[in-house]
């Protein structure tokens, strides 16, 4: 406890350095209450022309829709079953919500939110990313999960679900437990998934829906969050234990390097901001046994010096129970979702203007 403590207290004193040392890589904007909205915050999802910021309220089962222009929030979607995850259709304005309690993927109008469809997957649908170049949304479901050190499920039906625009499962890619963050070339046909509980990346090409590679997750465990580089041809993953950034070559999916985080670091997501070379770690600053327990959040500034260099520039105290967010390059804004404290301090959305 006395660790935890000493590192909330440099949380708390680092943007005071990184200002002192040049322009601070992160600036807080906006604080956007989330009124009424009890528990964990999960993933979210944004509307680039609407300005709408999509949030999973895992323990509330709701969506909370924010409008960015008018800081508040300005609708909801109640009644899911644990959701997890989320993506926005602009052009087709059509909202996707993955729900963990009961394995769906939900299909809403984006601008009357009246649910049009739903997509039976398994158990645990979570995380939601969009394949752009075949027009497909896929959400990771299922699978044996072991978590804050004890067997959740035990099951083999792992996989990633693949949908058209409508809602309709066209296929799935078997994954051997529990797949968490994945991420999806711009400019090829792989995709690159976290199996923590094989302590592997799992490599699958969507041209074919085949599995192509198992890379080991070398000196990381709890492989939960993964961001890709496709210029530089590295992808990023935040290990949990021990808390580190390891960056691997994804044209020969070895370990190129590993930065150790701060023993504290418990984080579900990451970004990278090419225009910059930054990664942002979004996570909480566990203490004492019980990992689960709601604790003091953050992020992490990492910068890439070189391909295979990395470098921490900058740590920001951002909010009870922080650990999830989204990174929108097209605003240069960075959001974390915290959650509800006490009555005096409910949970909020918080913007960061990347500098």
């Amino acid at each position: 406890m006395k660790a935890a403590f000493t590192f909330c207290l440099a949380l708390i004193l680092a943007p005071a350095l990184a200002t002192a040392q040049g322009t601070a890589p992160l600036r807080l904007s906006a604080r956007i209450p989330l009124p009424n909205v009890n528990g964990r915050m999960d993933h979210m999802a944004v509307d680039i022309d609407g300005q709408r910021i999509f949030a999973t309220a895992f323990d509330n089962h709701t969506l909370e829709v924010i409008d960015l222009r008018a800081g508040k929030r300005v609708a909801i979607i109640p009644d899911l079953d644990e959701p997890q995850g989320a993506y926005y259709d602009g052009t087709r304005k059509r909202l996707f919500i993955a729900s963990g309690g009961d394995g769906t993927v939900k299909v809403f109008n984006g601008a009357t939110l009246q649910l049009m469809r739903t997509a039976k997957l398994g158990q645990d649908a979570d995380n939601v990313r969009f394949d752009m170049r075949r027009d497909h949304v896929l959400a990771g479901y299922g699978g044996e999960k072991f978590l804050y050190g004890k067997a959740e499920r035990q099951q083999g039906d792992g996989a990633l679900a693949i949908l058209d625009l409508t809602g309709k499962i066209v296929a799935r890619i078997p994954t051997a437990a529990h797949p968490e963050s994945f991420q999806l070339e711009k400019n090829g046909n792989r995709v690159f998934i976290n199996v923590p509980d094989k302590m592997e990346i799992q490599v699958s090409d969507l041209a074919t829906n085949k599995t192509t590679a198992h890379w080991p997750a070398t000196g990381c465990s709890d492989n939960f969050p993964m961001q890709l580089d496709e210029a530089h041809h590295r992808l990023f993953v935040a290990c949990r234990g021990p808390a580190a950034l390891a960056a691997f070559d994804t044209e020969t999916g070895k370990p190129v390097a590993n930065l150790p985080l701060d023993p504290a670091v418990f984080s579900d997501d990451m970004f990278y901001d090419g225009a910059r070379n930054r990664i942002y770690v979004i996570g909480r600053a566990v203490g004492g046994a019980d990992e689960r327990a709601p604790s003091p959040g953050f992020v992490e500034v990492i910068r890439q010096v070189d391909a295979n260099r990395y470098a921490k520039v900058a740590s920001y105290p951002t909010g009870w129970g922080a650990q999830t967010g989204w990174f929108v390059p097209e605003w240069s804004k960075l959001i974390i979702a915290t959650r509800r404290q006490d009555a005096a301090h409910p949970g909020e959305i918080l913007i960061y203007d990347a500098q």
